[in-house]
């Protein structure tokens, strides 16, 4: 199939946005060192809104205007994080996802001007953060710790903590590394003390349906172990039917024997309940083991407490 000349590139226009944006640059121009890109940058409804999420309807207002630019022929290529895709009903129709990259780590950091750890700060820290995941779990783990509502992009959020708005904060690993700020991590959770959410890390290549030829330009991009794993974590929230206030975290792990495992947990917002699952399979199927460790919440009484959540 014939290769495009040129890849229009829409993405959110954050400083992280585009530094991710700039990854898939590179890669493509690797691969295919004749293809020209362009970069076409939307502010969408939830960069402009600072209230809560589930007032905009969730975490598609990360995703609306970049697939409109994509299906209206503005852009031939969006580049996401899987984590801001909704996965509890289908991407819109007439695209796909062509591809993940590479999965970096899903890890979350504290980041404390002190240098303190989780474990030391003195109670009554204020932690500055929007996720309802982390706050059940910092609820759960650390009671003693209290949570303000912080949004906008890593920069703003840093900026926020700097000028005292909150004491510490909990961000991504992976965005810290991807607008070159690591250093200002004190303290990387494993994924036992915070359990990630689900797409944590990963970077989702979407294309229209109808443009073969972009889909295969950039399907060599893609990484078949973090397929296995996204796979299996975005199924395990389909059928969880989780909304954006819903505390669900899910991490899936594809080992070199080709195992694959995925640990799952859904909280109640207050961290008082939590509910466990962890099963692994062997090389085939990822979407049967995201159904699988969903059941297992299910039976376990997550159907309740979801719907339980306002949104």
């Amino acid at each position: 199939m014939t290769v495009p000349e040129l890849i229009r590139i829409v993405t959110r226009s954050s400083p992280m946005a585009l530094a991710q944006v700039e990854r898939v640059r590179r890669e493509l121009a690797d691969r295919h060192p004749g293809i020209r890109t362009e970069v076409v940058p939307v502010t969408t409804s939830g960069d402009r809104w600072q209230g809560s999420l589930s007032a905009l309807g969730g975490k598609g207002a990360f995703t609306k205007e970049v697939d409109e630019a994509l299906l209206a022929g503005r852009a031939d290529l969006a580049v996401h994080c899987v984590k801001d895709v909704p996965a509890d009903r289908p991407l819109p129709a007439g695209t796909v996802f062509a591809a993940f990259l590479k999965r970096d780590d899903v890890r979350d950091a504290l980041v404390h001007p002190g240098g303190l750890t989780l474990d030391a700060l003195p109670d009554g820290t204020r932690i500055g953060t929007s996720s309802v995941r982390r706050v059940a779990q910092l609820a759960a783990s650390h009671p003693q710790l209290r949570c303000v509502p912080m949004r906008g992009n890593a920069n703003r959020r840093l900026e926020k903590l700097d000028a005292g708005e909150a004491d510490a904060l909990l961000l991504a690993v992976a965005g810290l590394e991807r607008i070159g700020l690591p250093d200002r991590i004190t303290e990387v959770l494993s994924p036992e003390t915070m359990c990630p959410p689900v797409g944590a890390g990963v970077l989702a290549l979407q294309c229209r349906e109808d443009d073969p030829a972009t889909a295969d330009a950039v399907a060599g991009l893609g990484h078949p172990d973090t397929w296995r794993e996204v796979t299996a974590e975005r199924m395990l929230l389909h059928v969880l039917q989780g909304h954006c206030n819903s505390p669900i975290a899910g991490h899936a792990r594809a080992e070199r024997d080709g195992r694959l495992s995925l640990r799952a947990r859904v909280f109640s917002p207050d961290g008082k309940q939590v509910l466990d699952a962890h099963e692994w399979a062997g090389p085939l199927d990822p979407a049967t083991l995201g159904t699988s460790v969903a059941v297992a919440l299910l039976r376990q009484g997550a159907r309740e407490l979801i719907d339980a959540i306002p949104h």
